[in-house]
């Protein structure tokens, strides 16, 4: 995507988001209710841009690879990474067209930060991908590239990675990081967890609605705060760092929470920027 003059009635946020359990949201659940309330959390995003999207730039925490590398093929498949779920999850579809021509020049752009980038032309969109978007954009409509995580999941380099895609916000690309603010499958249903996850959500919520420079400290910093390593166990961080992405993408703009819950006994919360 070449240059332009901002606009600022196109310009548009960056989110966080909870991307839920495999394919929760598209299958029978036991309570019945358990997604419900992020369901529509992620149904009601698209009301609140200032614009329909140019493009949806998305960071899954389901993709990681040596190099922060973007998803480059004109039509992408599906990538149905989940595992022991009923068979009709494995026949969603969302025919969403990628962005080739955004991808390379993102790429580019990575690159002139001094950060490794790659296209891949092969790969599809995992469910951290299509399984919101089918709630935000069920339409299916407007074109998406896939940037992955780099091995190692080092939060100073996804935050200088954000920064470097602040520009494309102005550009009416929407940024969306989809991972989860709480990721310990030992935690998940288990009452022990709940207090944890509360304090680190409180920590979490307080980092990210700081003024920018402090808020990108604490971010970079994460592992020290409150359970942290009880909520995103060591080597197992890739749920929170879609947010160090979006943070640093956030640029000068404030944080904000737009959706906290308590789900199977843990606190999950989603963050806006701008």
């Amino acid at each position: 995507m070449s240059e332009a003059m901002p606009d600022s009635s196109l310009t548009q946020p960056a989110y966080f988001i909870p991307h839920g359990a495999g394919p929760c949201f598209f299958m029978n659940w036991n309570p019945a209710n358990t997604w419900q309330q992020m369901a529509a959390f992620l149904r009601g995003i698209e009301s609140d841009l200032p614009a329909s999207p140019k493009a949806i730039l998305l960071i899954s925490a389901h993709w990681q690879d040596d190099a922060f590398a973007l998803t480059a093929a004109a039509e992408p498949d599906l990538i149905y990474d989940y595992f022991g779920f009923p068979e009709s999850t494995y026949q969603l579809t969302y025919p969403v067209p990628g962005a080739p021509e955004l991808a390379a020049a993102i790429a580019e752009r990575i690159s002139a930060a001094g950060l490794p980038s790659r296209l891949e032309q092969s790969r599809g969109f995992d469910h951290g991908v299509f399984i919101p978007l089918k709630l935000m954009f069920a339409q299916a409509e407007i074109p998406v590239v896939q940037l992955s995580l780099q091995r190692g999941l080092d939060a100073s380099a996804h935050l200088q990675l954000g920064a470097a895609l602040a520009p494309l916000r102005e550009q009416g690309v929407l940024i969306v990081g989809s991972g989860m603010s709480f990721h310990n499958m030992r935690g998940y249903g288990d009452p022990r967890y709940t207090a944890p996850s509360e304090i680190f959500d409180r920590w979490l919520t307080d980092a990210v609605q700081a003024e920018p420079a402090t808020r990108y400290a604490l971010l970079q910093q994460w592992q020290t705060a409150p359970h942290a390593i009880d909520c995103h166990p060591h080597g197992a961080e890739e749920h929170l760092l879609p947010l160090m992405v979006v943070a640093g993408a956030a640029g000068a703009a404030n944080g904000r929470k737009v959706y906290s819950e308590n789900v199977l006994r843990t606190q999950l919360s989603a963050f806006r920027f701008g």
